[in-house]
C-alpha cells in the first residue's frame, strides 16, 4: 500500500473519484500555474488517510524530538480522511486554493499530476536541491517516483516498498509445505491448507487492490516486466487471451474458497488482522506491513514465525521472481503556495531524520536514507531490506499506469471477480473500456 500506501497504507486500498467533470472543475478553479496567492502557513498542516497510521505517527515522533525546533516555529497539525474519500477531498481543497502544507497525494498518480499541472504541487526536486537534502533520498526511491509521475519528483518517499507474499512459517511447517517457487506450487499449497481447514489467503476485497495485485503479479511473471506498459502504450489490451488468463487464475482462487468467506466485505485492517492472528496462512502485501508485523499488540503469530517470499514464477513465463513490484506507498507531497522558509526547515529535518525514525520506532522502510545505525526489529525486516538492496529490476502494479477512472473500476470490481459474480472476461473488458474512455 502503501500504498501505503499505498502508502501506503500503502500507498494500498479502495479509491474514490469524482470523475472527469470534477477534474475539469479543479483545473478551472485553479486557473493554471501561478494562480492564487501564497500566504505564510500558520502550522505544518498534514492531511493523511485514516488507514495509514505509520507516517503521521513518525512525524509526531519527529515533532517532539529531532524536528522540535521546526515544530516550535510551525506546529504539526494532522487531519485524516478515509482513503476512499481522499480524491474528492483533494479536488475540493484544490478548487478553493486551500490545500494543506503537506498532504497524501491522489490515489492514482494521474490526480497528483493534475494538481501539479495546475500549480498546486511544489517542485520537490528543485526545493530539495535548494535545501541541500536531495541526497537524503535513496536513488531507487527517486527512480520509482519518477517512473510513476511522468519523470518528475512529485511526492516524498515516506515509504519504499516491495511487494510479495508474507506467510506463516509455523503453519507451513505444520502442514509439510515448502516455499512455493511456481504458481502451480502456490495453488497446490493453498489446496492442501484448505483441505486441512486453514484459510490459505487473507485479502481485502473491499479495497480491491490486494486482489488486482495478484493479477499483475501473474502478468509480470507470465508475459514479462513490460506487460502493463504495453497496455498503456496501446500495444496490447487487457482483453487479449494472455491477459485474461491472469484474471482467470486469480478468479479460480476465489472459486475454490481460498480467500475465505465474504472477501468482498473484508477491509484492509480486517485482512491484516486475519493474517496476524493466524486465521490465514498467507497475505499478499507490501513491505509497509512490517510495521504491523513488528507490533506485538497486533501480531499474535509472532514476527519470528513470519517469512516473505516473492510472487512465484509462472512456468514457461518471460518474467523472473527477482522482479519485485515496488512503490512509495500513498505518495505524500507539499503544496506550492505554502512552501516557505519554515516549511523548508521541516522538510530538511524530515529528509535527514525520517528514515532512521521510521525504521527504529515502527519497523517501517522508507525511501529516505538511514543516517544512524538501527537494528532491525526482526528477521523478516532484515530479509525484506536485503531483498530491496539486491533487487536488480522492479516493476509496478496493476493500476499504476491507469488513470483515476480505470483505477476505480478495477478495484471496485475486484471482489466480483473472485466471488464469481463477474467473469474474468467481463472484468478485463470493463477495465479495458474504462482505459479507452480516458
Amino acid at each position: 500500500m502503501s500504498v501505503r500506501m499505498p502508502r501506503a497504507r500503502r500507498a494500498r486500498l479502495s479509491l474514490f473519484t469524482a470523475g472527469t467533470a470534477s477534474l475539469a472543475l479543479l483545473a478551472t478553479a485553479c486557473g493554471g500555474s501561478g494562480s492564487g496567492s501564497s500566504s505564510a502557513p500558520e502550522d505544518f498542516s498534514y492531511l493523511s488517510v485514516t488507514e495509514n497510521t505509520t507516517v503521521r505517527t513518525a512525524l509526531t515522533t519527529l515533532s517532539k524530538g529531532a524536528c522540535g525546533t521546526a515544530n516550535d516555529a510551525l506546529p504539526l497539525k494532522v487531519e485524516t480522511v478515509p482513503q476512499a474519500s481522499l480524491d474528492q477531498k483533494l479536488q475540493l481543497l484544490a478548487g478553493q486554493n486551500a490545500l494543506p502544507v503537506q498532504f497524501a497525494a491522489g490515489n492514482a498518480p494521474a490526480l497528483t499530476q493534475q494538481l501539479a499541472t495546475s500549480g498546486q504541487v511544489a517542485d520537490l526536486e528543485k526545493k530539495l536541491r535548494e535545501l541541500g537534502v536531495l541526497d537524503q533520498l535513496e536513488p531507487a526511491a527517486i527512480s520509482t517516483i519518477k517512473a510513476l509521475y511522468g519523470g518528475k519528483l512529485e511526492v516524498l518517499p515516506y515509504e519504499y516498498n516491495i511487494e510479495g507474499i508474507f506467510y506463516n512459517e509455523k503453519v507451513f511447517a505444520e502442514n509439510g509445505l515448502k516455499v512455493p517457487g511456481t504458481w502451480d506450487e502456490l495453488v497446490s499449497a493453498a489446496a492442501k491448507l484448505e483441505a486441512e481447514g486453514v484459510q490459505p489467503f487473507s485479502a481485502s476485497g473491499q479495497q480491491g487492490w490486494p486482489l488486482t495485485r495478484l493479477i499483475s503479479g501473474y502478468l509480470y511473471r507470465s508475459l514479462g516486466p513490460d506487460a502493463l506498459q504495453k497496455v498503456a502504450d496501446g500495444k496490447a489490451k487487457l482483453t487479449d487471451p494472455a491477459y485474461v488468463k491472469a484474471a482467470e487464475e486469480v478468479a479460480a482462487l476465489g472459486e475454490k474458497g481460498y480467500f475465505g468467506k465474504g472477501v468482498g466485505s473484508i477491509d484492509y485492517d480486517t485482512a491484516m488482522n486475519q493474517f496476524l492472528t493466524g486465521k490465514a496462512a498467507m497475505l499478499y502485501m507490501g513491505s509497509w506491513a512490517l510495521a504491523n508485523i513488528s507490533d506485538d499488540q497486533q501480531n499474535k503469530v509472532g514476527a519470528e514465525n513470519i517469512g516473505f517470499m516473492p510472487f512465484p514464477a509462472v512456468s514457461g513465463g518471460k518474467g523472473s521472481v527477482d522482479q519485485y513490484p515496488s512503490n512509495v506507498g500513498l505518495g505524500i507531497t507539499l503544496g506550492a503556495r505554502s512552501f516557505d522558509e519554515k516549511t523548508g526547515d521541516w522538510v530538511s529535518c524530515i529528509a535527514r531524520n525520517y528514515g532512521s525514525t521510521a525504521l527504529k520506532d515502527h519497523g517501517s522502510i522508507s525511501g529516505f536514507k538511514v543516517n544512524t545505525e538501527v537494528k532491525d526489529a526482526n528477521e523478516v525486516t532484515t530479509q525484506v531490506r536485503d531483498t530491496i538492496s539486491t533487487s536488480k529490476q522492479n516493476v509496478l502494479w496493476f493500476e499504476a499506469l491507469f488513470g483515476t477512472k480505470a483505477t476505480t473500476v478495477s478495484q471496485t470490481n475486484a471482489a466480483s471477480l473472485v466471488n464469481g459474480s463477474m467473469s474474468p472476461q467481463q472484468f478485463m473488458r470493463t477495465v479495458q473500456d474504462a482505459l479507452a474512455a480516458q
